[in-house]
C-alpha cells in the first residue's frame, strides 16, 4: 500500500463492505428491455406536444419566408428561414409543454406525503470535492434532525464521499463526520478517494461496488442540496410500491440566493419552473430524465444498467462522460426500468450559481458533456425518448451560435433588400419580373408571435402561481409577484445575449480540443467589480457596438427591433456587475420582489439548515490541485 492509499484508508469511517457488481455497459450491444404494453395514451400525449410544436414551427417558418420576399430565393434567405425553423421548434416545444403542464397542474391533486416504515435501507450519498465544510455541516445536521424527528433514523445511512485533496479540507471533513457520529441520528460514514477516477459518476460507482448490496435504493445529494424528511420517506414508499421503478426525479427548487443573479434564478425556479416540470412529466411518462441529484435510484437497477464506459478518442469529445446523468437515465430505460419525474412532491431544494461568471464556468463543463452525447445517442437499444433527451441537451448549447448566426444573416438579408440593386428581369425563363419585397407588416407579426411563444411559459407559470391555494397573496402580494415577474423578464432579456456569445465562444474552445476540466464550484458570494466585469465582457461589448453600427448603417429602425440584444451586449459590464452585487441583493430581499413560498414558509429541515448556515463562517476561495487519475483519459 503506497503512502497516498494508506492515508486514504486512514481517513475512512465506513461500515462493513457489501459488494455489488456494476459492469461497464457496451453501447454497441443491443439490450432487450423488459416487455411492456404499448401505451396509446402516452403516445397521444407526445403526439399532441411534439406535433403541436411542429405545426407552430411550420406555420411560423412559412410566414418568415413571406417576410423575406425575394430574399427567400437567395442563399442568405434560405439559410435564414432554415435557422428560424430550427430555433423556433424548441421555443414552440417549451410552449406546448407549458400548456400541458398547466392542464396537469390544474387537474392534479397535491402529492400526499406518507410515513410508512421503509422495507429496505436507503443510502444518502453526498459526493464532495473541496466544498465549504461549515456549509456541509449545516445541511447534514438539519437533514439528520429531520430524519430523527420522523422516526426513520435507522432506515437511512449518510455517506460523505470525498474527492478532496487539500489536507486542511480533508481534516475538516473527517472532523465533521466524527462530530456528527457523536450525536443522535442516522449513521454518517466517510470515504475519501485519491485517484478521483470518473469524477462524480466514478465516485458513486465506487461506492456502489463496495457497499451497494446493503441498500435497496440510494439518493444522490449535491453539496448544496437540502431535502425534507417526509419527502425522502415518500420517495422510498413510491419506489417500494412500484417494482419496475428505477429512478424518481424530484424538482429541486432553488433557495438561499444572495446576489440579484441568484435571486432571479430562484424566482424563476419557483414561479415558472413547476409548469414546465409538470408538462415534462405529463408527456415523458416513464421515460423521463435524470438531473444528477435529488433523485431516488434503485440500487440493483443502477448497478445492472448504468455502468458508464469511457468514450473512445481524446478529450473533450472522448474520455469519461461528464454529463453522466442523461446517459444513466437512458441506460436504465434501455434495461427496462422506468425513469419518472415527480414534480408535485415538493421538499427538494438546491442552490444556484451566485453570478453569471460562475454559471459560465459550470456551463462550460455541461456544454462539453452534452456534446459528448453525440457519441452515445446512437447506442443500440436506447428508447427514442432517451435519444430525444440527449438531442435536446445538445440543441440547448447549439442554439447559441445559431442565434448569433441568425442575427448576422438577418442584417445581411435586410441589407440586400434595402441596399442592393434588384434584378427586375433576370436572365431566366420567369414569366413575371421579380420585384424586391420585404414585408415589414408581416415581420411585425412574426416577431410578436415569436416573443409571445417565448414569454408564454413565464406568463402561464405566473398565473398558476397566483392561483395556488397555499399562497394567500392579497392585493399587495399579487402586485409584488407581478412586479418581480416583469423584472425577471427584463433582466433575463439583457442576460440572454451575453450568454449567447459566451456559449458561442465555448464552441471554439471545444472544437479546438480544449478540455473544460472540473473546477470546484463556488456556491456563495458575489460582488464583481465593474473593472473585472468590463474585462470579462469585452467580446460582448465589441459585438454589441459592431451590430449597432451595422444596424444604423442599414436602417436606424433596426436598432429598435434589436434593442434587447444590442442593449444586453453593449451594457454587459453593467449587467454583470449589477447582478452580482451583494448590496443590490440585500435591497431586493428587503423589497420582497423575488419572494417565493420557500422564503415565506420553508419546511422544517430547510428552516433548520438556514439557521445552521447563519452560524457558519463565510466560504473561502479554494484553488484545487490537479486531480490524480488511474484512467489515461484523465491524464
Amino acid at each position: 500500500m503506497d503512502g497516498m492509499t494508506a492515508a486514504a484508508a486512514a481517513d475512512e469511517i465506513l461500515p462493513a463492505e457489501a459488494p455489488l457488481a456494476m459492469p461497464v455497459q457496451d453501447l454497441r450491444q443491443h439490450a432487450e428491455p423488459a416487455p411492456g404494453r404499448f401505451g396509446w395514451r402516452m403516445a397521444l400525449r407526445r403526439a399532441l406536444v411534439l406535433g403541436g410544436a411542429g405545426i407552430i414551427t411550420g406555420f411560423a417558418s412559412a410566414e418568415m419566408s413571406l417576410v423575406l420576399g425575394l430574399a427567400r430565393w437567395t442563399v442568405t434567405g434560405a439559410a435564414l428561414t432554415l435557422l428560424y425553423a430550427v430555433l423556433l421548434f424548441w421555443i414552440a416545444l417549451a410552449f406546448t409543454t407549458a400548456l400541458a403542464g398547466a392542464a396537469a397542474m390544474l387537474r392534479a391533486h397535491r402529492v400526499v406525503h406518507v410515513a410508512p416504515t421503509p422495507a429496505s435501507r436507503t443510502a444518502l450519498l453526498m459526493p464532495v470535492c473541496h466544498e465549504h465544510v461549515p456549509a456541509l455541516r449545516a445541511t447534514l445536521v438539519a437533514m439528520r434532525a429531520g430524519l430523527l424527528q420522523a422516526g426513520v433514523e435507522d432506515d437511512f445511512d449518510i455517506f460523505l464521499l470525498s474527492d478532496s485533496r487539500v489536507p486542511e479540507t480533508v481534516a475538516q471533513e473527517r472532523a465533521l463526520v466524527r462530530d456528527l457520529r457523536a450525536t443522535p441520528g442516522p449513521p454518517v460514514w466517510y470515504r475519501r478517494r485519491t485517484d478521483n477516477e470518473g469524477r462524480k459518476a466514478g465516485n458513486v460507482a465506487e461506492w456502489m461496488r463496495r457497499f451497494g448490496a446493503a441498500y435497496g435504493q440510494f439518493l444522490v445529494l449535491d453539496a448544496d442540496s437540502v431535502m425534507e424528511a417526509d419527502t425522502l420517506v415518500t420517495l422510498v414508499a413510491m419506489m417500494e410500491r412500484d417494482p419496475r421503478a428505477g429512478l424518481l426525479q424530484t424538482l429541486p427548487v432553488l433557495e438561499g440566493g444572495q446576489t440579484p443573479f441568484a435571486q432571479l434564478q430562484q424566482f424563476a425556479s419557483a414561479v415558472h419552473g413547476p409548469v414546465l416540470a409538470h408538462g415534462l412529466a405529463w408527456w415523458h411518462g416513464r421515460e423521463s430524465n435524470y438531473w444528477g441529484h435529488n433523485a431516488l435510484i434503485r440500487t440493483v437497477a443502477f448497478a445492472q444498467a448504468a455502468g458508464l464506459p469511457v468514450l473512445p478518442g481524446r478529450r473533450p469529445f472522448g474520455g469519461e462522460i461528464l454529463s453522466h446523468d442523461f446517459v444513466e437515465a437512458a441506460l436504465l430505460r434501455r434495461a427496462g426500468w422506468s425513469v419518472q419525474m415527480v414534480p408535485g412532491l415538493g421538499g427538494s431544494h438546491e442552490r444556484g450559481p451566485p453570478t453569471l461568471a460562475e454559471m459560465a464556468q459550470r456551463d462550460r463543463r455541461w456544454f462539453q458533456g452534452n456534446l459528448q452525447h453525440a457519441a452515445v445517442i446512437g447506442a443500440r437499444g436506447l428508447h427514442p425518448m432517451g435519444r430525444l433527451h440527449m438531442a435536446s441537451g445538445i440543441a440547448a448549447y447549439a442554439s447559441a451560435p445559431l442565434w448569433l448566426g441568425f442575427l448576422v444573416l438577418g442584417l445581411v438579408a435586410t441589407a440586400q433588400a434595402r441596399l442592393l440593386r434588384p434584378e427586375y428581369f433576370p436572365d431566366t425563363h420567369a414569366l413575371f419580373p421579380q420585384w424586391p419585397v420585404f414585408d415589414g407588416e408581416r415581420a411585425v407579426w412574426v416577431l410578436a408571435g415569436t416573443m409571445l411563444l417565448l414569454l408564454a411559459p413565464k406568463v402561464i407559470g405566473l398565473l398558476l402561481s397566483m392561483l395556488r391555494p397555499d399562497r394567500a397573496l392579497g392585493l399587495l402580494g399579487a402586485l409584488r409577484l407581478v412586479g418581480g415577474a416583469v423584472l425577471e423578464i427584463l433582466v433575463s432579456m439583457l442576460l440572454s445575449p451575453i450568454t449567447m456569445l459566451t456559449q458561442s465562444l465555448q464552441w471554439i474552445g471545444v472544437l479546438r480540443g480544449v478540455d473544460g476540466g472540473w473546477a470546484a464550484q463556488r456556491r456563495d458570494g458575489g460582488g464583481a467589480r465593474l473593472r473585472d466585469a468590463i474585462r470579462a465582457t469585452r467580446a460582448q461589448v465589441v459585438l454589441g457596438l459592431t451590430l449597432t453600427a451595422a444596424a444604423l448603417s442599414i436602417d436606424p429602425m433596426l436598432c429598435l427591433w434589436m434593442w434587447p440584444v444590442l442593449a444586453g451586449l453593449v451594457l454587459a459590464p453593467l449587467v454583470v456587475a449589477a447582478t452580482s452585487s451583494l448590496r443590490l441583493g440585500d435591497w431586493l430581499r428587503a423589497s420582497r420582489l423575488f419572494e417565493t413560498t420557500t422564503d415565506v414558509a420553508p419546511g422544517p429541515v430547510l428552516r433548520q439548515a438556514r439557521h445552521e448556515a447563519l452560524q457558519a463562517p463565510a466560504a473561502p476561495c479554494v484553488t484545487c490541485p490537479p486531480m490524480r487519475a488511474r484512467s489515461p483519459a484523465m491524464t
